[in-house]
């Protein structure tokens, strides 16, 4: 079997679906087993269940019959999603030996400030769930902020300003009952009641997002012309902060990036904003993807409200022209490019440029490839491979997982990263 990963979406009762990334001929029945006992600690489970295409259950018991599944699931994809690389989660269904232990997983309401008529728009959201590797404490404060019901801005009290610019001001804030820290998001749009339904809609998706390169997301609401996105805390902020970085540390950062886009992808989830500014690191070795464009409604305003153009963005988005995940492989090249030299990818490019020129630049003129005697050749192979003009000769989702830079750092060295957030930290709290 020589498919691509996928998302297996883990499915129990009265629990938050957790969804777990799977290279089919890597995983076996076994550690499928460990991953579900990680969920259902005070179970015993023997077997798991998937649904078939006559929507009848099938019973896994063994390595043999999970192969058959995953089989059934590449044979039921349509050709247009296999084309265009976007693979739905496979949902399995744990057999209990006894019964689980019932989370205590509460809704939060998120509200939003009362319409011209006087009504009140709310939208139910609950985080995800904890992470096969987050920590009791990060557990705790979630559950601890579910439990308080709905939130509202006079919940959150305001301790600094972690960044600005075009798309808005993100400020790191504590929930005041809770103490939890939380990273605020704060876009001033002036929107209709409607459009502002529309947009905490389209988010509601977020909920869905349960990956260890992806942010948590608690919750959005809008206070009159501003809507407020809540998302978990990353004490060592984004990675335009960082640059340039050591080729070996943001090989074991790509993995993790690389991971939360493929993860997007098989939700049918497009970033349409990968840039340095939107991964976020902290002091544990955790890299993670935010500011996604989940909301098509959010990113339409957005870009009326702030015009300009995204150097990142690649040729074929600039001339109107459709996209698909092409697109978002070409703004990870740009992204490793300047993560990496500190300069982006076009020699002509100048701070004065007007919008015209910027565009004109960057349709017109081939990138550059990265100094191959400060850079290893896999990684100028794989960066050359994501900036290709050419939509035939661009690296696909399948090649760009098993290229050798990828594969060389898949297992994300999360003590390396670690250690070089932490050390950048201590260096800047000392020159301050």
């Amino acid at each position: 079997m020589n498919e691509p990963p996928f998302t297996l979406r883990i499915h129990v009762e009265g629990q938050q679906d957790m969804d777990w990334m799977v290279q089919p001929e890597d995983v076996t029945f076994q550690r499928t087993l460990e991953v579900i006992s990680q969920l259902l600690p005070h179970s015993t489970i023997t077997a798991f269940e998937y649904e078939d295409e006559d929507n009848d259950r099938v019973t896994v018991r063994g390595d043999d019959e999970m192969r058959n599944m995953f089989a059934d699931y590449f044979t039921e994809l349509s050709e247009e999603d296999r084309a265009r690389g976007m693979f739905p989660p496979l949902i399995i269904y744990p057999k209990l030996g006894k019964s689980s232990q019932v989370r205590n997983l509460l809704g939060l309401k998120i509200k939003t400030s009362k319409s011209d008529s006087g009504n009140e728009q709310e939208m139910s959201t609950a985080p995800p769930d904890s992470k096969l590797d987050s920590s009791s404490d990060s557990n705790k404060s979630i559950h601890q902020i579910l439990a308080c019901g709905s939130m509202k801005e006079e919940d959150l009290q305001y301790v600094q300003v972690l960044g600005s610019g075009n798309g808005g001001q993100v400020y790191k804030t504590i929930h005041k009952s809770t103490k939890s820290l939380m990273a605020l998001k704060v876009i001033q749009l002036d929107l209709t009641p409607l459009v502002q339904k529309q947009i905490l809609s389209e988010m509601e998706i977020l909920h869905k997002c349960n990956s260890v390169s992806i942010i948590a997301f608690y919750g959005a609401f809008f206070n009159e012309n501003k809507i407020s996105i809540c998302t978990e805390y990353m004490d060592g902020g984004s990675l335009d902060r960082y640059i340039p970085v050591p080729e070996n540390v943001l090989g074991a950062m790509s993995a993790h990036i690389i991971n939360g886009l493929v993860y997007m992808w098989n939700l049918k989830i497009l970033h349409r904003d990968i840039k340095p500014s939107n991964i976020l690191v902290n002091s544990t070795g955790q890299v993670k993807l935010c500011d996604f464009g989940v909301s098509t409604q959010l990113v339409k305003s957005i870009a009326t409200s702030f015009v300009g153009t995204n150097v990142y963005m690649a040729p074929e988005r600039i001339q109107g022209e459709e996209y698909n995940i092409l697109a978002e492989v070409w703004s990870l090249g740009v992204t490793l490019f300047e993560i990496s030299t500190g300069k982006l990818p076009f020699s002509s490019l100048t701070a004065n440029m007007t919008p015209f020129e910027l565009m004109d630049c960057i349709i017109m003129q081939n990138p550059q490839s990265l100094p191959s005697d400060k850079f290893s050749p896999d990684f100028v192979h794989f960066v050359n491979l994501c900036l290709q003009k050419n939509l035939r000769q661009r690296i696909s989702v399948d090649r760009l997982l098993t290229h050798p830079f990828v594969k060389r750092n898949e297992d994300g060295n999360s003590q390396l990263v670690a250690e070089y957030v932490k050390q950048t930290l201590s260096q800047r709290a000392v020159k301050s």
